[in-house]
């Protein structure tokens, strides 16, 4: 192919409707094919069965133009760790390791792989894919340990460097990797399976690029612009305004001091400004969270009440400005602590910011979701094994519907771990996987329904959790009763909501999830919609 064919046109192409929506989909494609093969060629539970990763693919300047559906944290975090790589000078071959929180990542489990895509030599753009590794070294199996206070008690820190140099694998950054995790093999083999992602996105682009020429390049301009517009024309539907809220996190797992986040949301035309000031400065443990992670919540946040059928890339953030204090625990400086951060604080964000706007839009704002991931996680010292997960809970009422019952909520996408795939993995022994009845807030609509999720742990092992929505509710909404708040219990015994706990063979941990808050006043509950909960089991004897 000659250089001519992979250079955008000098004068950009007007692509018509029909041209675009089908390139828009083929790139589209080509981020969720990633997508399938990382979770297939991936080792760790935490991949191939719960898809604790996200791909995507960016042009040349560091512009998101397509993703697959997979974790909103994920991804609206993802431009920052490009943008760290465009300075490093990438070339053809290359492909960049990095999840420094403080140079473009989000937490040091979350591992993000940025090759180059260059069919001809030439950089056209890059495929990105993140995943969490179960194990990143760090102070606890797992890399969350709850009192972390520094970003050294987490794990292995990689600022954005070459693990393929020029086609060439840097056989001495996989060295430091194994050598500073507890299950090294683990690793390997799902850096392996992001690598591959990323080569099929450059293989998939070569196809395209050969098939439409420059009008592949002119269309990441297109749907980007597309995108954009579409975006600005919902904003603009919106009523100008300010729009405040406050909300708090449960301690930071050294203290349990309540963590205010406030916000403040400006729409103005076609623009959305969300400002966090007066939220609380950083935190001695780990629930700062880097700006990108508050930038991924409100991304998340804006998709909600706007069109969800707009193509997500670049131009949906393009109307978008967030902001919040330098050395804030939404804007910390290092070394802070920041591995529950993008799990707990994340959802907080989330949280307050819809909070805000159901002022301006209540018809599109839920009653309060379970506002947590649930982070569980157990493992030995001895690099035997590390199970992870985030746990579902309830999702709040919606305006016109109930909410869902046992899902992830807000800011992760994930699958559970299949009771089959954990017994077989681990030494651990699944005693109850059930809804909890009546943990849902009543309402004209009832709030989704929390977990409980008992597991029996085989051998002696640490158990860390990083959980919120353990003293206070989800809230409801317009007369909605709140939902129920969460549980942890160690052997029966109540633990906190951020604890590690060094455990003996036979020990059982319970993880009781929240509900979702209810929407409307209780008694306009539909009758019929009263008896089926009855007969579904969702509500104790009433």
């Amino acid at each position: 192919m000659n250089d001519e064919a992979t250079t955008p046109s000098d004068e950009q192409e007007v692509i018509d409707p029909v041209t675009l929506e089908i390139l828009r989909n083929q790139l589209e494609s080509v981020a969720t094919e990633m997508g399938h093969v990382l979770i297939r060629g991936a080792y760790s539970p935490n991949i191939k069965e719960r898809q604790d990763c996200s791909t995507a693919l960016f042009d040349a300047s560091g512009r998101m133009i397509a993703q697959a559906e997979h974790i909103p944290v994920h991804l609206g975090a993802m431009p920052d760790a490009v943008d760290i790589v465009l300075q490093k000078d990438p070339k053809p071959g290359d492909v960049f390791i990095v999840n420094d929180p403080f140079a473009g990542g989000t937490h040091l489990p979350d591992i993000t792989l940025v090759s180059t895509i260059a069919p001809s030599d030439e950089v056209i753009g890059y495929a990105v894919s993140r995943a969490h590794h179960a194990d990143v070294g760090g102070s606890s199996p797992g890399s969350m340990p709850p009192g972390a206070q520094e970003i050294y008690e987490e794990g292995l820190r990689l600022p954005a460097v070459r693990l393929v140099d020029g086609g060439e694998p840097n056989e001495a950054v996989h060295d430091l990797i194994r050598a500073n995790v507890r299950t090294p093999d683990e690793r390997e083999a799902d850096l392996r399976a992001q690598r591959a992602a990323n080569a099929r996105a450059e293989e998939r682009i070569g196809e395209l690029l050969a098939e439409h020429g420059p009008t592949l390049l002119d269309a990441f301009d297109a749907v980007i612009e597309y995108s954009r517009e579409r975006v600005e024309a919902e904003l603009d539907a919106l009523p100008d305004g300010t729009y405040r809220a406050q909300d708090i996190l449960e301690g930071d797992g050294v203290t349990d001091d309540d963590i205010p986040i406030e916000v403040a949301v400006t729409i103005d035309g076609a623009s959305i400004a969300v400002d966090f000031a007066g939220t609380a400065e950083q935190v001695t443990g780990n629930l700062n969270a880097p700006l990108s992670v508050a930038k991924s919540a409100v991304y998340f946040v804006v998709r909600a009440i706007t069109d969800p059928e707009i193509p997500p890339n670049h131009g949906c953030y393009e109307p978008v400005s967030v902001s919040a204090p330098e050395g804030s625990v939404l804007n910390p400086d290092a070394p802070a602590a920041v591995v529950g951060g993008n799990v707990e604080t994340s959802q907080r964000v989330m949280d307050v910011t819809l909070a805000a706007l159901a002022t301006a839009v209540p018809d599109r704002v839920p009653a309060g979701g379970q506002g947590t991931m649930n982070n569980l996680i157990i493992g030995d010292r001895t690099g035997d094994f590390t199970y992870y997960e985030t746990i579902g809970g309830g999702f709040g009422a919606r305006p016109h519907k109930d909410g869902m019952d046992g899902v992830q909520v807000g800011m992760t996408n994930t699958l559970n771990t299949p009771v089959e795939a954990m017994e077989t993995e681990y030494p651990l022994r699944v005693e109850r996987y059930a809804l909890r009845p009546s943990s849902g807030g009543d309402g004209r609509y009832r709030g989704g329904l929390g977990l409980e999720r008992t597991v029996t742990v085989e051998t002696d092992a640490t158990v860390s959790l990083l959980t919120e929505r353990r003293r206070t509710a989800p809230a409801g909404i317009d007369g909605g009763e709140d939902g129920a708040t969460g549980e942890n219990l160690v052997d029966g015994e109540p633990v906190p909501a951020k604890a590690s706990v060094d455990v003996k063979a036979g020990t059982t941990v319970s993880v009781r999830t929240p509900g979702g808050g209810g929407h409307g006043e209780p008694a306009e509950r539909d009758p019929e919609a009263r008896d089926r909960d009855r007969r579904d089991g969702k509500v104790d004897d009433e």
